[in-house]
């Protein structure tokens, strides 16, 4: 039986028990006058959560370890005795085998994978079964002992509180223990790599050429600064340009210009920016903004003037962040308590007056914040910058100039076929880390900068 056939089961099984037992507690309450503490839908929460739950965990536990025991029996079989050894063929092989094995059409199929489908299809299904049986089994157990637990003085309310609990911890732990996970594996890496580049040629080596490096000294070219400039050039410094003007000027005139129906249409338009996808930034970067970027520069005197520049990817890398700078605005204005827009108004100030001298500096903590969570959420940026400016590794301050940024050097260094334990790919992981490591204090100082804000104005 298939997961999702399977599934369906389960769910229909936790379906039936749950209204089994709300016409049990039902029937127990009819008649009677005492106070019970769970109602009938508490009972059938109850029994539906013990039919359900156990039989989604070991579901889950199940498809995580099966597909190696399916593999390893087919390793085992006799017809296995050709496959290579361990290592990148080998798992060609098996991958093709399994995709042949569950349908899929492979054009030009290795030989030994066509032969060896036949026995995952077999393994496969014969573990599918014994998932099924012990699915099943499992969720009748649970359910008939939730089911006979319904009685007047159970409270099933209780113990449904503490399963909500369960699982909101569980979901908690799963997002901590995800960025531990993250963190680790980043120390880790980063670890080895300074095994073998030393941390001030990596961290101030002002030259990037990973295709060329030396064995014998490999921090020579694998120096970081570029990147760090890049990164600051295109995400701190154009982008800004672009995104606070335009995000400070669009929140003021929504909250102090814009007529109540004029705002209600264009805040929810402005923030569409907020979920567009960034790949379809950068084909708006690549295709649109570059292009235009370049014939500015030619007609500047910039003759040899490139497509893929630092101003391109800012620019559009601003527009993208305008929303995070507006909607932090505007609601760090609307914060500002009216009295103080009525005493400036009163004391003959003119509305613009207000706005600049009264509105704006009571509200520049919380614009600061929305300010530094976009610079972080910028610098973090990767399509845009991936598709619209450079790889070469420039320090420049002229904007039509190639750069490049951290998140577009470790596009390149994982999608190379240089050896995972080479400086090379490792560098990508040390890279990472300072990302990590700068984006992680801009968030700790913006939402600092935003509790005071709050503890100031609520």
């Amino acid at each position: 039986m298939s997961t999702f056939a399977l599934l369906f089961l389960v769910t229909g099984l936790a379906l039936i028990g749950a209204l089994t037992a709300r016409v049990r507690a039902v029937a127990f309450r009819r008649g009677s006058s005492r106070r019970f503490s769970s109602l009938p839908s508490h009972h059938a929460t109850y029994v539906a959560l013990w039919t359900l739950l156990p039989a989604l965990l070991f579901l889950i536990v199940w498809s995580s370890v099966t597909p190696g025991l399916v593999t390893d029996m087919v390793i085992a079989s006799p017809l296995a005795h050709d496959l290579p050894p361990p290592g990148f063929e080998r798992g060609a092989v098996l991958g093709q085998a399994r995709a042949i094995a569950q349908g899929q059409a492979i054009a030009g199929a290795n030989p030994l994978a066509l032969r060896l489908a036949p026995a995952y299809a077999a393994v496969q299904a014969r573990y599918d079964w014994m998932a099924t049986a012990l699915a099943l089994l499992l969720t009748l157990a649970t359910g008939a002992f939730a089911y006979l637990r319904v009685k007047p003085d159970f409270s099933a309310r209780t113990r449904i509180e503490r399963v909500v609990m369960a699982i909101l911890l569980a979901a908690s732990l799963i997002a901590v223990l995800t960025t531990l996970g993250i963190v680790g594996s980043l120390l880790f890496e980063s670890a080895r790599f300074f095994q073998m580049v030393p941390a001030t040629d990596f961290l101030f080596g002002t030259h990037w050429a990973p295709q060329v490096i030396d064995p014998a000294h490999p921090g020579a070219a694998l120096g970081a600064v570029p990147l760090f400039w890049g990164t600051f050039f295109i995400g701190a410094v154009i982008a800004m340009v672009v995104a606070i003007p335009l995000g400070l000027m669009s929140a003021v005139y929504l909250s102090q210009y814009a007529e109540p129906a004029v705002r209600r249409w264009m805040k929810p338009i402005l923030e569409i920016l907020a979920g567009v996808p960034t790949v379809v930034y950068g084909y708006f970067a690549a295709l649109t903004v570059a292009p235009a970027v370049r014939d500015l520069a030619v007609a500047l005197g910039f003759r040899f003037a490139s497509s893929e520049s630092a101003l391109a990817a800012g620019v559009v890398m601003g527009v993208m962040i305008i929303p995070f700078v507006s909607s932090m605005a505007d609601d760090s204005i609307a914060a500002v308590p009216q009295s103080m827009r009525d005493g400036s108004l009163a004391m003959g100030a003119t509305v613009s007056e207000t706005i600049s001298r009264v509105l704006i500096p009571a509200a520049l903590p919380g614009v600061v914040g929305g300010v530094l969570l976009a610079v972080s959420r910028a610098i973090g940026e990767t399509m845009i910058v991936v598709m619209a400016a450079s790889g070469a590794a420039t320090i420049s301050l002229n904007p039509f100039q190639s750069a490049t940024t951290v998140t577009k050097q470790i596009v390149d260094l994982l999608t190379g076929e240089a050896e995972f334990d080479s400086p090379k790919t490792l560098a990508a992981f040390a890279l990472g880390l300072t990302l990590f490591v700068i984006t992680l204090l801009l968030n700790i100082v913006a939402l600092t900068v935003v509790k005071r804000y709050r503890e100031a104005y609520e």
